[in-house]
């Protein structure tokens, strides 16, 4: 969500006119994010979200943004992407493929407790179960045929130790990839970027209530166990370290069994999915440092983070039982 795109406050105001939601009050930019462009725009008739697309293409989007619909109607906290006169949610600005969201109310929890973790596990697994009848179909886009194609690009850039172990574990992905049991596993829309930063909670302190998902924009079709393996690997560790924290990564589990029940199959390949989740971060974070894009407020993550990652995941694969 950096901006790689400037939009005027004449740009913002036409496509709110075209959305019937009053004069545009403020246009701010948001600096947080790699992918496209953000501003929180302020209407008389509230707060919302713009998204210029920098990399989706108007084909793409329709898969994403009616995901939003389709959930939001299910009555998951999602944001609800706005349609003008004739139903439309996809519009464009700046030539840019475009939409506008609903802003969500609260803010994120960086330092997460068992609390809200178990409250992310419940509503991951809600989602996945509404998104079951959902009609469109598009595969996770960056998943395995990304990572095939990805790694040999950035693997020029890192050393002996860090190029070994990328290498191994795409051997590894690639292996799993084709055996009965990952090919049997529940697969449906899933969010695939479901980090701290993308979910919001409101409320007192310690009581806090999540409130939405959001930046659904590298959703896809994959197996919902990706997904949750993605959420245990931001939401569930010690960030300096990559370390595990059980108490946090049972209670999320625990809390997603409880609404969608995990099959022998998912709590059997859990670890080797975290690895995955740990493989894809690190690889796009490799590609975003060392092959950057120009962007004002862009920001690259540090890859080395998901190297540590993976490398605890290896090293100390986790295993959740039923209590």
């Amino acid at each position: 969500m950096a901006v790689f795109t400037e939009v005027s406050l004449a740009d913002a105001q036409a496509l709110v006119d075209r959305l019937g939601l009053g004069p545009v009050t403020a246009l701010r930019g948001i600096a947080s994010g790699i992918e496209n462009t953000n501003y929180f725009v302020t209407t008389e008739r509230g707060e919302w979200v713009l998204t210029l697309f920098e990399r989706l293409t108007h084909a793409q989007l329709p898969f994403y943004l009616h995901l939003m619909k389709h959930l939001a109607g299910r009555g998951i906290p999602v944001p609800d992407p706005q349609a003008d006169a004739t139903g439309e949610i996809l519009h464009t600005v700046c030539g840019k493929p475009a939409a506008l969201v609903d802003r969500l109310s609260g803010g994120h929890q960086l330092a997460p407790s068992v609390w809200h973790c178990r409250q992310v596990g419940q509503m991951l697994a809600r989602m996945h179960l509404a998104g079951r009848d959902y009609p469109r179909h598009q595969p996770n886009l960056r998943g395995l045929d990304w990572w095939i194609e990805t790694v040999p690009v950035v693997v020029p850039h890192m050393d002996e130790s860090a190029r070994q172990l990328i290498e191994d574990e795409l051997a590894f992905q690639r292996h799993l990839a084709d055996t009965a049991g990952y090919q049997a596993l529940p697969r449906g829309p899933v969010h695939a970027d479901l980090f701290r930063d993308n979910v919001m909670f409101d409320g007192l302190p310690g009581h806090e209530k999540l409130t939405g998902f959001f930046d659904f924009y590298f959703a896809g079709v994959d197996t919902w166990l990706f997904d949750l393996a993605v959420c245990l690997n931001d939401w569930c560790i010690d960030l300096p370290t990559g370390r595990l924290d059980e108490d946090r990564a049972s209670a999320m589990v625990a809390a997603y069994d409880a609404e969608c029940p995990l099959s022998a199959d998912e709590l059997r390949l859990l670890p080797a999915m975290m690895r995955a989740g740990a493989l894809r971060f690190w690889t796009s974070r490799l590609w975003d440092f060392h092959l950057p894009r120009e962007a004002s407020m862009l920001k690259p993550h540090d890859p080395t983070h998901f190297e540590r990652v993976l490398r605890e995941r290896v090293a100390n694969p986790w295993h959740w039982m039923r209590g």
